[in-house]
């Protein structure tokens, strides 16, 4: 089998088979295609597509391409949901635990945060004394005893997936569906759980930017999911304005806390319980709404919450910030940006509001970087609310050499008219 031969044929538009596909993944992960004939073959299919066949094939070849995580002895109530990345979004730490009070197993592995899109991790990571960093038989035993376990990426799981994904990044070639579902969906399906709910984000904060966009890519990684043998839903939902009040690792653990606790900001609380609804629908076959309800009912009698504070004591973590007995350490220097001028808030920008988070420390340009876990953004306002010239609109939270150069970014997130914006909806489609 030659490689010129595979890129020729996608690149005329026919459609590979299973062998041809395994030939190209092989290849990459033992070194033994150069980067150039990988180049070519990803913008091949860049411009001509994939088939539903040709995705399902490149997402198992890719998972099998290294460890796959079996998590049958668990049972098969297992569940791992996945967000395709946004701003403020700490909707790991509150689903979670609300599945779990429902009997779900959340086994999950999570990754940090790069750009301006956050990680599970490093919010975890907040935490004092919480450990990422487990064994397999640490994670199993953890998952087994409390019914979640949130750590770090841990194995070689989808490493073709890796050097692939490097590549398209160089080329020009990352806005391709096929491609973007297969490099999310096989580290789905090698970390092992029976159930997968995704969270597909769209609007300035996300990488798809419309609603079509992110629909399109919901239904592609649906249909992979069940091809490959796993239950799978997507919930489409807006990630044009932040999710939530708090931009930051501390911050946004602390805000997870407080709706555990049964307050908090509505957007975010209605995001987590249908997350955690149709968790549990997936895992138990029950209809959305009956587990909709459930999920309400453990969120507010206090399980929920009771089940997030057992998964930090198991890693090592101080629960008396989660409880709210100690705070968590405070940024060396705080600037509030106030408004310019009267008017409705008709946009606060993902994208934006996560840059100033990144300039403040909050967040990373490179995986090697560290991050300061103070640091980060508080909104005080919300989409749609009226303020007066001079009202407080948010309070920027970080080192002093990094304060100003953020919050002079942080103020231009914010647009302002006459008129009350339409509302926007937070969840545009379930797919299943």
């Amino acid at each position: 089998m030659l490689m010129t031969d595979i890129i020729a044929k996608k690149r005329d538009g026919t459609q590979l088979s299973d062998d041809e596909i395994q030939f190209v993944v092989k290849g990459a992960t033992k070194k033994e295609i150069p980067d150039y004939q990988l180049s070519a073959f990803l913008m091949a299919v860049y411009l001509r597509g994939m088939t539903e066949k040709e995705t399902v094939w490149l997402t198992l070849a890719m998972a099998q391409s290294g460890e796959v995580l079996d998590l049958s002895p668990l049972g098969d109530k297992t569940v791992d949901k996945h967000s395709t990345g946004g701003v403020g979004d700490k909707t790991t730490l509150i689903c979670a635990p609300i599945a779990a009070a429902l009997g779900c197993v959340v086994a999950k592995m999570s990754g940090r945060g790069l750009g301006h899109t956050g990680g599970t991790v490093d919010k975890l990571e907040s935490i004092s004394g919480y450990q990422t960093k487990l064994s397999k038989e640490e994670f199993f035993a953890l998952a087994k005893e409390n019914g979640i376990c949130l750590m770090g990426h841990s194995g070689n799981f989808a490493p073709a997936d890796s050097i692939l994904y490097a590549l398209r990044d160089v080329t020009a070639t990352v806005e391709s569906i096929p491609l973007i579902a297969s490099s999310i969906m096989s580290k789905k399906i090698a970390a092992g759980a029976k159930n997968i709910v995704l969270d597909v984000k769209y609007g300035s904060g996300a990488f798809m930017k419309t609603p079509e966009l992110a629909e399109k890519l919901a239904i592609e990684m649906v249909k992979i999911g069940k091809n490959a043998g796993r239950n799978t839903t997507a919930v489409i939902t807006d990630m044009d304005i932040p999710l939530g009040k708090s931009i930051g690792n501390a911050l946004e653990v602390k805000e997870a806390c407080e709706i555990l606790k049964g307050k908090g900001d509505k957007r975010l609380r209605e995001l987590c319980l249908c997350l955690a609804a149709n968790m549990h629908s997936l895992s138990f076959g029950t209809e959305y709404e009956a587990s909709y309800n459930m999920a309400t009912k453990v969120l507010e009698n206090g399980k929920a919450f009771d089940v997030f504070l057992r998964a930090v004591k198991s890693h090592g973590g101080d629960t008396s910030l989660i409880t709210g007995q100690k705070d968590f350490i405070k940024s060396e220097a705080s600037l509030k940006i106030y408004s310019k001028e009267s008017g409705y808030i008709s946009e606060i920008n993902s994208e934006i509001i996560g840059k100033a988070a990144v300039l403040s420390g909050a967040g990373r340009e490179t995986l090697e970087e560290k991050i300061d876990f103070s640091a980060g953004i508080v909104l005080e306002k919300n989409y749609g609310e009226y303020v007066n010239k001079g009202d407080l609109l948010a309070t920027l939270y970080s080192k002093k050499e990094r304060a100003e150069k953020g919050a002079k970014l942080l103020i231009k997130a914010f647009t302002f008219s006459q008129e009350k914006p339409v509302e926007k909806p937070l969840i545009y489609k379930i797919i299943s």
